[in-house]
């Protein structure tokens, strides 16, 4: 009887277990929504992921349709100035008078002269066997080329990019023709400005034209004019006192990017291969132009015209002569962010500046150049120049030097760590740098040895 009320007490628990699970999945179905609504809302999330998809892949088209390709970015030559280098001294590389180009056009501070540019063109377009909209169509053809010429994409429209090239180019030209007699395109007395300042300007990395387009525009304004120079010769010459080692306007194989480019142009060596560079080889130290010279290291004039041709030989260390002026800073910060942009794998005249920043520390070292004739101080303050020469180069990244260089730094480091050097210096310096010293150097060796002939003498006759 026991068993069968406990099969049925088990039975009915069966039961309630059974009942209450079909309760729970009713309810649930009930709260759940029906089949046909979970698949809509899955087929509209699909269909909105699909369309957020093929947005962003449009996105990611237009992206890749604006960019340049590699082919074309090999025609960039003017450049932002790296952040870096423009904090050590922002003014080196902004135009404080005239906008040339597109990076600075527009600027307040620098309208003062837009009325010059535009007087400049009237005269330009006077003599010019071009009328104006042949001028345009010239410029306008040629856009496309001058635009990838610039690290940063212009936002002015077509009409207002080709007035502006127009202007500027004609500015240029007409600058440089005033310089030449006769003077048939008036005189400097017209500006407001030193035409120093203006020149100061034009040679600013942000501040360039595409060379080809200036020359172009200058040969096509005057097809038949015989009596003019080439535009490269009327550069040349306003640009010759540069050009120390008369590199000819006629070379074949001369090009230039822009006016600054042909200022690098104008340092590099013209009648010798260049030397090797990235060959791994890079210099961390070399001594200052005083510890040089107290380990014995003399300093000459080079004859060379070249500024790059340092020689060291048999403790003579030739360097050609070199000015500081006002406007050195500026010129020489430009170079150097031009290479460091452009020619990173080519920086020369960064090489040169490295050396420089090593040899000058103080102005003692730039008293001793000035002393030698090698350099020409017109800044008047040495410790200027001196601060100048070691903050050129904070910022720049070089991996290597070029190999001459690299060979020069090793040669004048092992020179000055050679301690009889340095005694000779000492020898000469403190007992043979006047004829009384050396008589009396001299007299007091033969006395030494005299008394040390006596002392040996009576030691040996008392034995």
């Amino acid at each position: 009887m026991k068993e069968s009320a406990s099969a049925e007490m088990q039975g009915e628990a069966n039961a309630l277990i059974i009942n209450g699970n079909e309760n729970s999945e009713s309810q649930r179905e009930a709260n759940s929504p029906s089949g046909n609504e979970s698949q809509s809302r899955e087929a509209n999330a699909s269909i909105e992921n699909e369309h957020q998809d093929r947005a962003l892949a449009n996105d990611i088209t237009q992206l890749l349709e604006g960019s340049e390709p590699p082919s074309s970015r090999k025609y960039c030559c003017i450049y932002r100035v790296p952040r870096d280098l423009r904090k050590l001294n922002g003014e080196a590389y902004t135009p404080q008078i005239i906008s040339i180009g597109p990076f600075h056009h527009g600027h307040e501070r620098l309208e003062t002269l837009e009325k010059l540019k535009v007087e400049y063109f009237k005269r330009f377009v006077k003599k010019a066997e071009r009328n104006i909209k042949d001028l345009v169509s010239y410029i306008r053809d040629r856009e496309r080329d001058i635009r990838r010429c610039y690290s940063e994409t212009s936002k002015l429209s077509s009409d207002n990019y080709v007035k502006m090239i127009m202007l500027d180019a004609s500015f240029i030209i007409v600058f440089f023709l005033i310089s030449k007699p006769p003077r048939e395109w008036g005189c400097y007395q017209e500006f407001t400005v030193l035409p120093e300042r203006l020149r100061d300007d034009i040679l600013l990395l942000e501040n360039q034209l595409p060379f080809f387009i200036i020359e172009g525009l200058y040969n096509f304004a005057f097809t038949s004019c015989s009596n003019y120079l080439s535009f490269t010769q009327l550069t040349f010459e306003y640009f010759a006192y540069y050009n120390s080692q008369k590199m000819s306007h006629d070379d074949p194989n001369f090009e230039t990017k822009h006016l600054l480019d042909l200022l690098r142009t104008f340092f590099l060596p013209q009648s010798q291969r260049l030397p090797q560079r990235n060959c791994g080889e890079n210099v961390r130290h070399l001594y200052t132009v005083s510890q040089l010279h107290e380990a014995g290291v003399k300093f000459k004039v080079s004859s060379s015209k070249c500024l790059f041709d340092l020689k060291f030989t048999n403790g003579v260390l030739k360097i050609p002569s070199f000015k500081i002026y006002r406007d050195t800073e500026s010129y020489v910060r430009n170079l150097v962010a031009l290479e460091q942009c452009h020619y990173f794998s080519n920086a020369y005249f960064t090489d040169y500046m490295r050396v420089f920043d090593f040899l000058v520390d103080t102005a003692k070292d730039v008293d001793l150049l000035v002393r030698k004739g090698i350099m020409v101080n017109w800044l008047g303050d040495s410790n200027a120049v001196a601060t100048l020469c070691n903050n050129l180069c904070k910022h720049i990244f070089i991996l290597d030097m070029n190999s001459d260089y690299s060979h020069l730094c090793k040669d004048l480091n092992t020179f000055y760590e050679d301690r009889r050097h340095r005694w000779k210096v000492i020898l000469r310096r403190d007992y043979f740098s006047n004829p009384w010293r050396t008589t009396a150097t001299i007299a007091a060796t033969i006395l030494l040895v005299v008394t040390f002939t006596q002392t040996v003498c009576s030691i040996i006759s008392l034995s």
